[in-house]
């Protein structure tokens, strides 16, 4: 399948990726779309699933948002057309739909997101908008007329009287109609609107980055959460001044150096960014099973050839560090090493474990344990 029109993965990235806009006609050929739209009505009444409908004109009032969970009868309120359904983390709850992912990993798993769907009746929108993030904007039924273009920004003009950041005086560079099967990826900071031309479900597939902020906010609460950050600063070298007002500079050069030294510690940096970037985005997605399984039970499975998977939501990482290997699952770490090392790449490089490759690996009791403690915490299944 060309799911690039073309391009390989490399010169998408050197070519495309967070840089301009690209039309990828029939990226998945013959599609159809696993779920309905019944059935994302049907999502968006559950507790747990985060979703949203946006109404372009209620009662002269622009742009309406409500969120979820909602009453089935909420559906039959709705105006014949002009309003969306959005649902987001469509992988964590449809197999099918978290399948398609795996079509992406030429981008590291830890900036992947998730996939929404979004379901519109005729003229059915939500907006023009720019994103803060790259997306996928793959058709899976109807018709969506796009009209993308132009860089924007927090200092672009919006919509007032609305929740949602609705661009206002924005005029796209280019306009485009999608069938399905047809994608458009989107670099952040684009301008984008898309309008159903029919009845037509669009699923975005989004990739995150986290903030300036996110980084250095997570990483020093991290550090402050390690054992010894409770211990305070001593002075036994302390030495009689003229002035008792002065902050002496060896004082500040003892905070700069406690600083630099556990900022820079490479090591709880990777063990911090691994467990923030696989860390569940809710605590419904990972659960675990009803029934707890045994190491013998994990052995007799992986031995029969069971096919091992990714729970739909959850996220796989690993970094080497040196003589040892991290693996961050669900924003958990576990630190493998020698002739352990080797299950981490085997487990994170797509949603369907390679049996063939794990079934020597849980030959090892330790190893064994760890996948049997991921299948009991619910990041793993078996089909």
């Amino acid at each position: 399948m060309d799911m690039l029109g073309g391009l390989t993965p490399s010169e998408f990235l050197r070519d495309y990726w967070q840089k301009k806009p690209r039309v990828i006609r029939q990226a998945f050929p013959g599609f159809q779309c696993p779920v309905s739209a019944d059935e994302l009505a049907g999502l968006a009444c559950e507790q747990g699933v985060e979703s949203r409908i946006i109404i372009e004109n209620e009662d002269g009032k622009p742009w309406q948002l409500y969120n979820g969970p909602f009453e089935p009868d909420r559906f039959q309120q709705l105006p014949e057309q002009d309003w969306t359904l959005l649902v987001q983390g469509l992988d964590h709850w449809v197999p099918e739909i978290a399948d398609l992912l795996d079509h992406f990993r030429f981008v590291p798993n830890w900036r992947l997101d998730d996939i929404m769907a979004s379901y519109a009746p005729r003229g059915g929108s939500v907006g023009p908008h720019y994103d803060q993030y790259d997306v996928f904007l793959l058709q899976a039924q109807g018709h969506r007329r796009w009209t993308f273009g132009g860089h924007c920004d927090h200092t672009s003009p919006r919509v007032e009287g609305t929740p949602l950041r609705i661009l206002s005086h924005w005029e796209g560079e280019e306009t485009v109609t999608l069938a399905p099967g047809d994608m458009l990826y989107l670099p952040p900071g684009i301008g984008h609107h898309g309008v159903a031309e029919d009845d037509c479900i669009t699923l975005s597939v989004g990739f995150r980055a986290p903030t300036v902020d996110d980084i250095l906010t997570g990483f020093t609460d991290f550090l402050c959460g390690q054992s010894d950050a409770a211990e305070h600063l001593s002075d036994p070298d302390l030495q009689v001044q003229d002035n008792p007002g002065i902050i002496a500079p060896r004082v500040i050069d003892r905070i700069e150096s406690l600083i630099r030294e556990r900022l820079l510690d490479r090591r709880q940096l990777v063990l911090w960014f691994g467990q923030y970037t696989t860390a569940p985005k809710s605590l419904d997605i990972v659960v675990p099973p009803d029934d707890p399984a045994g190491e013998a039970d994990l052995a007799e499975a992986i031995r029969a050839g069971e096919q091992l998977r990714w729970n739909e939501g959850s996220r796989f990482a690993y970094h080497d560090l040196g003589e040892e290997t991290a693996l961050f699952v669900d924003g958990e770490h576990y630190l493998l090493r020698g002739d352990a090392r080797p299950l981490a790449p085997l487990l994170c490089a797509g949603a369907r474990i390679p049996m063939a490759a794990l079934a020597p690996l849980a030959e090892d009791s330790a190893l064994l344990g760890l996948i049997t403690a991921l299948y009991n915490q619910g990041s793993v299944y078996f089909e």
